[in-house]
């Protein structure tokens, strides 16, 4: 079924003299919005990550350097609160600068212009948000023509910001003990900083997470509070059960305006989706990755889109706005699915729809021309003599792989001065040498064996049996190999690639090779090995060979912590 064909609303879920937001009007409310820098569109679980990431980073970095952890708290939680709270920035960048003067922490010249850049930069790119948002709820306001009709289920119960509200408050109270508790093993001048900065930090983040519930739910209450202005728009479901809108005339979907959260009115349960651009965890998250063009004719903004479905939007849509959305259903004969926002609206910057285009038509070329090389290794799998047992095993790229993780541990461990480096350095050098320490012997020594029974993977921990029925997949994916089974397993290990080398050469990955040949036995019975492997063939698990690597690195880190001599 084309992912297109629309769904019809009937005519008594339709306001009287309901106007269609058409593309003439929606264009005015496209050119109001903020510029495409200081936009922010509905953030993926890694975009959340990701800023919370840079704000304990900037935050440890100051603290190192001597600036008073709550101060440093504050630098870093305005990494956070600029996507995702500018209301904050507006007053808190300001106060943050009058506190850097007042107390006047050194190094005094760095931190002071430091703090005097986000007073005056934040606040100005905030503003931009901000005050697009008036235009843009302007612009909704005469494409409504002045029609208003009553939210569906006003009076019902509102639950808009209760999750959010309560993982503020658990969050500042997690927060509270580590400013208030420094003595014990936490013996050190810097130790105590850290921790000191680490509970402010979390606290920000609660109070963060708790205006947000607080702004989500008198939003919410204000929409229902009286007649909202409404549209008739088109929406599609995206894959984690949002929605992205249309203009009315928009029949082909090739524009999306916004995307947005939603939850149905008559939802059971005391929850309250918000989105992770308003601090929510990961299994709040409702965005959308950027799509594969083969799969649906517009592949824009998801990979599985549902149908296109005609919609009336109750409530005029900007940046971070509340509304309700009553859509048809997505199967022909249903009844209309009302579904209130569950967090904030998003739009989607024109600028952002062009260069995820050109993504898409790159990622779409890339594609087709590895699943047609594929094609061509699983045809050239096919003539391959039948064995009893077959075997692959690590080379020459995966040396290489672990040869590099090897060169970037030693590199971290060079870069942590013997008495001078901070706390969190130490840490993070510590953590990331001991995830390496695991992961070197299984680049080193992986194995796959294929046999009439199934595929035999080692692995760190244990030899897994994949039998044929249960097998899903093999592929390579960008540097990595993924074999696939049912109720979700998955096998991975990575190694270097260099495409245009290799497609130069004529010369295939050799894990491009690999899963060919393993797609090739499992759509071909007759092309399976014949025999059963021998337990020694399955390869062993490679825990016993990390020990000696976790060994070395722990008597590493203990030359840095007590100052002994490394050589």
């Amino acid at each position: 079924m084309n992912p297109d064909v629309r769904r019809t609303l009937p005519a008594t879920a339709i306001p009287d003299g309901c106007l269609p937001w058409s593309t003439e009007h929606t264009r005015r409310w496209t050119r109001e919005l903020p510029p495409v820098w200081a936009s922010v569109q509905r953030l993926r679980v890694r975009g959340l990550k990701l800023a919370l990431l840079l704000g304990v980073l900037a935050a440890l970095g100051l603290i190192s350097a001597g600036v008073p952890p709550y101060l440093a708290a504050a630098a870093g939680l305005h990494l956070v609160w600029l996507p995702l709270r500018p209301e904050i920035v507006r007053v808190s960048a300001p106060a943050l600068a009058v506190a850097v003067l007042v107390v006047h922490p050194a190094p005094v010249l760095p931190v002071i212009a430091g703090a005097l850049a986000l007073a005056a930069t934040a606040p100005a790119v905030s503003g931009l948000r901000l005050r697009a948002r008036d235009r843009q709820r302007d612009a909704a306001l005469a494409a409504s023509g002045g029609v208003t009709a009553p939210v569906p289920d006003a009076g019902g119960p509102l639950r808009r910001g209760r999750f959010l509200s309560r993982l503020g408050i658990l969050l500042v109270l997690a927060g509270v003990p580590l400013i208030v508790t420094t003595a014990g093993p936490w013996d050190s001048g810097e130790g105590r900083r850290v921790v000191v900065g680490g509970g402010c930090f979390v606290a920000g983040l609660g109070v963060t997470a708790l205006l947000s519930g607080v702004l989500g739910g008198r939003r919410a209450t204000a929409l229902r509070a009286a007649p909202a202005p409404v549209l008739r728009v088109l929406t599609r479901e995206t894959r984690r059960g949002g929605a992205r809108v249309f203009a009315a005339d928009d029949v082909a979907g090739l524009r999306p305006l916004f995307t947005v959260g939603v939850v149905a009115l008559d939802h059971p349960k005391d929850y309250d989706g918000d989105d992770v651009a308003e601090g929510a965890v990961d299994a709040l998250a409702d965005a959308t990755d950027i799509a594969d063009p083969a799969e649906a004719a517009n592949p824009l903004f998801d990979d599985r889109p549902g149908p296109l479905r005609e919609a009336v939007l109750y409530g005029a849509p900007y940046d971070g706005a509340e509304v309700v959305l009553v859509s048809a259903a997505a199967e022909p004969g249903g009844t209309p699915v009302a579904e209130r926002s569950s967090g904030p609206v998003r739009p989607v910057p024109e600028a952002a729809v062009r260069w995820r285009l050109r993504q898409a038509k790159r990622t779409a070329a890339r594609r087709a021309a590895e699943d047609a090389e594929h094609r061509g290794l699983v045809e050239a799998a096919r003539r391959t003599t039948v064995v009893p047992v077959r075997r692959w095993r690590a080379g020459a790229v995966d040396r290489l792989a672990a040869l590099l993780m090897l060169l970037c541990g030693v590199a971290a461990y060079l870069t942590v001065d013997d008495g001078d480096s901070s706390l969190w350095q130490e840490v993070l050098v510590a953590l990331s040498g001991l995830f390496g320490a695991f992961r070197i012997p299984v680049k080193l020594r992986w194995r796959i064996t294929a046999d009439r029974t199934g595929l035999w993977l080692n692995g760190l921990r244990r030899t897994t049996h994949v039998p044929w029925d249960d097998f899903r997949s093999a592929r390579r994916e960008d540097l990595e190999l993924k074999l696939r089974w049912s109720e979700g397993g998955a096998w991975t290990v990575s190694a270097p690639r260099w495409g245009r080398l290799q497609r130069r050469r004529g010369v295939p990955h050799p894990y491009d090779a690999l899963a060919a040949e393993v797609t090739a036995m499992h759509a071909d019975r007759a092309l399976r090995p014949t025999g059963d492997s021998e337990e020694r063939e399955r390869g062993r698990p490679l825990w016993p060979l990390a020990v000696p690597f976790v060994l070395a690195w722990l008597a590493a880190v203990v030359t840095v912590v007590t100052g002994l001599p490394r050589w």
